[in-house]
């Protein structure tokens, strides 16, 4: 992820920040939690943030430029192993559950579903730990065709070649306790947009018996069942099959399923799990679940942060123009250039600012034949079967306020009225 997009998307949770501020409310948007018996760690903005398991002031552990995301925390509860961007690839790396120097644990080729933004969900996400802690699962999209499609992975805690877990293709996933099964999503979409799918690519959870290709269906229904968490005897997991993403349980002695949560408004989502707690995301917070209680809380998290990435910021004097515009006379020529049309002298003079951020951005200008006004066309008016510019005129006084002068468009295409010292047409 590029600085630019890490940016974007701390400007977006600077909203949620907002509510932070010197009451020290509750922090929101937090995501991808992780748990072990005293601690969670989690994203915010791209970075990774450790909190005790009750709660309280959030510490940050990660501040690359990149995205950090899916943490999950060692049997041990020492290491957490997460997916980052450090070195350009999406890849996987651990640290101390304190903070520290990131290890790099492998070594992809990059491929063009790489990015964090991508609508399947980034390359190399950890996926978890293996039973004896020796061994990071996650899952690779490097040798498949299609991003749909992925392999599950395994590679040493501190590095080395990785190995393929022999399913046929795999997504979220948890081994038994004493290692000798796999709960696994065998496809995922759980970054797709497709709610209440109810389609033949809907997820169900699979037993795989490691080492071996073969699988057990445990759940059959037409809805999502996916993150499947085996605690015990015991497979934990969600499903949208009430239409609202909650927690089920499914036990594997008795083979009976139950619903455990019955949140209606927002879904949960991206849950992870230690011997004694679930954690998962609803509605920006963060809520733990607690596996002999059962019963689910939300944490309360405040942040402190220095919020770099949604800064203003300075830029450099030089406009980036986009399109110009000389007046009939060559005295003055109109750019835009961010968005704003600036007149600019034909020699010395001062560069003003014709539209000063009032607009959602002018892709062209024009000076009118009279040099009285500016003619400008804005395409960000959305309608219900098309989109269509609008015509403003600007006036050169710096006190005047620009005015629209074109009627609400019936067709994609718009022409004004021509009139005495100006005319302009245009075609979508």
């Amino acid at each position: 992820m590029t600085l630019s997009l890490k940016k974007a998307i701390s400007l977006l949770f600077a909203g949620a920040m907002a509510v932070v501020g010197a009451k020290a409310e509750q922090a929101r948007l937090l995501r991808f939690p992780a748990v072990s018996d005293n601690k969670i760690v989690f994203c915010y903005a791209g970075n990774l943030y450790s909190v005790d398991i009750d709660g309280g002031k959030a510490v940050k552990l990660t501040s690359d430029v990149g995205y950090e995301c899916f943490p999950r925390i060692s049997p041990d509860g020492k290491t957490i192993a997460f997916t980052a961007q450090y070195d350009g690839n999406t890849e996987v790396y651990t640290m101390p559950i304190e903070g520290g120097e990131p290890s790099r644990l492998t070594y992809s080729a990059l491929v063009a579903r790489d990015k964090v933004g991508e609508r399947m969900g980034p390359n190399n996400i950890v996926m978890g730990w293996t039973p004896d802690g020796k061994k990071v699962i996650y899952r690779s999209k490097q040798y498949c065709f299609s991003g749909l499609r992925g392999r599950l992975c395994l590679v040493d805690k501190d590095g080395g070649t990785p190995e393929f877990i022999p399913t046929t293709e795999g997504g979220f996933c948890s081994y038994s306790p004493d290692g000798k099964k796999l709960a696994l999503n065998r496809m995922f979409r759980e970054f797709r947009t497709w709610k209440y799918y109810r389609g033949g690519q809907a997820d169900d959870i699979w037993v795989n018996t490691v080492g071996t290709t073969k699988l057990e269906k445990i759940t059959d229904n037409d809805a999502q069942d996916i993150f499947p968490m085996w605690i015990g005897d015991e497979i934990y997991y969600l499903s949208d099959r009430d239409r609202t993403m909650n927690l089920f349980v499914y036990n594997t002695r008795t083979k009976q399923t139950e619903k455990l949560t019955d949140f209606s408004e927002y879904d949960c989502k991206f849950p992870s799990y230690s011997k004694n707690y679930i954690v998962f995301e609803n509605g920006g917070y963060i809520y733990r679940y607690d596996v002999g209680s059962r019963r689910a809380e939300k944490v309360d998290i405040t942040l402190a942060d220095d919020n770099i990435y949604s800064r203003s910021e300075y830029r450099s004097g030089n406009l980036r123009p986009e399109s110009f515009s000389l007046s009939p006379d060559g005295s003055r020529v109109l750019c835009v250039a961010r968005g704003e049309i600036f007149s600019l002298p034909a020699e010395n003079g001062p560069l003003p600012n014709r539209t000063k951020g009032k607009q959602y951005g002018a892709p062209t200008a024009r000076l009118s034949p009279g040099f009285r006004t500016l003619a400008e066309s804005i395409r960000f008016i959305p309608r219900p079967l098309q989109i269509c510019a609008h015509l403003q005129r600007v006036p050169l006084s710096p006190t005047d306020i620009p005015r629209d002068f074109s009627s609400a468009p019936t067709e994609a295409s718009c022409t004004s009225e021509p009139r005495k010292g100006t005319s302009m047409s245009w075609m979508w």
